[in-house]
């Protein structure tokens, strides 16, 4: 498994390519969209450097959910899930594999310097909301393309899909979105996923019932993909799928357990993958 100097090495060789070295940006918090249901407590060894950090990717957002406030001050689409998720995630991260694990997430501005090239691991939440600059898609592209590695989760329905289109044609272009087969090793890195089905949104389930979609064009999973030229992944895109959700609701009863234990599994093998590839 990538140990945590060749995360390091990662990251410094990015900076010498970028011609310009920046600070490493501290960690730092914002309000999330979803208020208090989605606030924890800030774990206590927060500050420890690790081997696998869960990076939050901040975007400007289009007219979907409504583009609200400043995006750089949180309380946008872009936290939706956060921070709850997030260190729900990487505490069962900890607890479930041997990979050294940072107990917070960090929150990764596109505009901030060459601050996304020390965070090899990128989650965006909502995509179908975002909306960046030709920068930052530029700069997206060349973060997977030296190695970076993005997981696209949490949106539903050809609305929201065309919404990540628009920004994908921008990010990558000249690159099909291709879907992966059962027998990826995404899907047996660590746990054998062979029977996969969708992880449910839970605002949808309590407006329509457990059985629902999040819309219904929404109601069949899609787990899609942007490869290198070596076919490694670059970007994992679930689709009609929300594993923040099932991340973020983990302890709440309400939320379905089967949902949550696949979405763990998923997490951890997307994570090792990342790591090992």
């Amino acid at each position: 498994m990538t140990s945590l100097r060749t995360a390091l090495c990662f990251a410094a060789a990015t900076l010498v390519l970028g011609g310009m070295a920046y600070a490493q940006r501290a960690f730092r918090e914002y309000p999330p969209l979803e208020g208090a249901e989605s606030e924890g407590p800030l774990p206590p060894d927060y500050q420890k450097p690790a081997e696998f950090v869960f990076g939050r990717l901040m975007y400007p957002s289009n007219s979907l959910f409504g583009r609200g406030g400043n995006w750089k001050e949180g309380y946008s689409p872009w936290t939706i899930d956060y921070p709850l998720g997030d260190r729900n995630f990487a505490r069962l991260m900890r607890r479930l594999t041997t990979v050294n694990t940072r107990s917070v997430e960090q929150p990764i501005d596109l505009d901030d310097g060459d601050d996304i090239y020390y965070w090899p691991f990128l989650y965006i939440d909502t995509p179908g909301a975002m909306d960046l600059t030709q920068a930052q898609a530029a700069k997206l592209r060349d973060y997977m393309l030296r190695g970076g590695f993005v997981l696209c989760d949490s949106f539903f329905g050809s609305r929201e899909w065309a919404g990540f289109e628009n920004t994908l044609k921008q990010v990558f272009p000249d690159r099909p979105v291709v879907e992966l087969s059962a027998d990826h090793p995404l899907f047996h890195t660590v746990y054998e996923l062979n029977q996969l089905r969708q992880v449910r949104n839970m605002r949808s389930m309590r407006r329509f019932g457990p059985t629902r979609g999040y819309r219904t064009d929404g109601a069949v999973p899609h787990w899609r993909a942007i490869l290198d030229d070596d076919g490694r992944i670059m970007m994992a895109i679930l689709f009609n799928n929300d594993l923040g959700d099932a991340w973020q609701y983990a302890d709440i009863p309400e939320y379905p357990q089967e949902d949550t234990n696949l979405a763990l599994r998923l997490g951890v093998n997307i994570a090792v993958y990342d790591l090992t590839h």
